[in-house]
């Protein structure tokens, strides 16, 4: 029995610990902004790899910097999320860098576009970040949208542009990521700091 006592100890401690996050949000004092911009402004922000606009879609530039970790991330990543709050979904795609990149430095690879699996934690947690998650249609779950994964935690300050695409007719009705017309105050922004094994050690609001 005093076996079993010990066993279970042991197991709540090391969950403790496994989920427990080397520090807060606090320590990084985050800092972001959100503005819709023209394609001249986009280009400015981001160069020539900025998206591309039609004149009718919207883009959206965002900063978001923060202190020096106080420790490395160590296989865990900053996930940032852009969710149009009325459909919970993420934006189709973003366009980021750092000025800390460059072609030749590692920090090249240090930010990346996508989904991870983990993440689909994140709800189960922060409800307001349902959007964060993968989209449940009938009985199938399906990933809609990307997010913006940083690894490196000295890429600060980070800039990017998101585009939200004016479709009409079906296809708008076939979009499964945020559209236009979209308004600021539809925007949320979040980062979520994810642990080397896909621990969901904190989540920072940080607009909308």
């Amino acid at each position: 029995m005093l076996a079993v006592i010990l066993a279970v100890v042991v197991f709540v401690g090391w969950r403790w610990w496994h989920n427990h996050p080397p520090y807060g949000p606090e320590a990084l004092a985050i800092r972001s902004s959100l503005t819709f911009v023209s394609q001249e402004e986009a280009r400015a922000a981001l160069g020539e790899n900025a998206p591309v606009s039609n004149g009718r879609d919207q883009l959206v530039l965002g900063r978001v910097s923060w202190r020096t970790p106080p420790k490395p991330l160590d296989g865990g990543y900053f996930a940032i999320f852009l969710i149009d709050k009325r459909i919970n979904r993420k934006v189709g795609h973003f366009v980021a860098s750092s000025p800390r990149q460059s072609a030749s430095s590692p920090r090249q690879e240090a930010i990346s576009v996508g989904n991870a699996g983990a993440e689909n934690k994140i709800p189960e947690r922060y409800p307001w970040l349902q959007g964060a998650g993968d989209v449940k249609e009938g009985n199938t779950w399906w990933s809609y949208g990307s997010r913006l994964a940083v690894s490196d935690g000295n890429a600060s300050p980070l800039t990017f542009v998101a585009p939200f695409p004016y479709l009409e007719g079906p296809q708008r009705a076939a979009a499964k990521a945020a559209t236009a017309p979209v308004a600021m105050s539809d925007l949320l922004l979040a980062l979520v700091y994810m642990g080397p094994e896909g621990q969901v050690y904190w989540a920072q609001r940080l607009q909308g």
